[in-house]
């Protein structure tokens, strides 16, 4: 559900799944989790129907209702959650559960950034 508001699979050309992304972080991401994506995708599929999988920069061919629109919790913390944060907790479909993760991701970053200081 997370993924689906910014990646969009577009066509399979031979045994490679091509997918469209967002934007440059959202290829990233998905790249160190193209394994784990892989062997999701394979095990839907019944088998071993792809090969590899690559993320293009495409914002066009994802709809605009599946754009992720941040909610105000989000777009409070997005400066200071690292990206793997803020894209995990993309993938909390629970509204609150969601916000809950995204105030204690911060409270630990800031806790963990006000010892290096002292």
């Amino acid at each position: 559900e997370g993924l689906r508001r910014n990646a969009v699979a577009v066509r399979l050309r031979e045994r490679t799944l091509i997918v469209s992304v967002a934007d440059v972080l959202w290829q990233r991401q998905l790249e160190s989790m193209a394994g784990e994506l892989l062997f999701r995708v394979n095990h839907l599929l019944g088998g071993a129907g792809v090969d590899q999988i690559v993320f293009q920069i495409s914002p066009r061919d994802i709809p605009p209702a599946n754009m992720d629109k941040p909610d105000r919790t989000e777009a409070s913390h997005a400066n200071a959650l690292p990206t793997e944060l803020l894209f995990a907790a993309g993938t909390i479909a629970d509204e609150e559960l969601r916000t809950r993760f995204l105030h204690a991701a911060d409270n630990l970053i800031a806790r963990r950034d006000s010892h290096l200081d002292d």
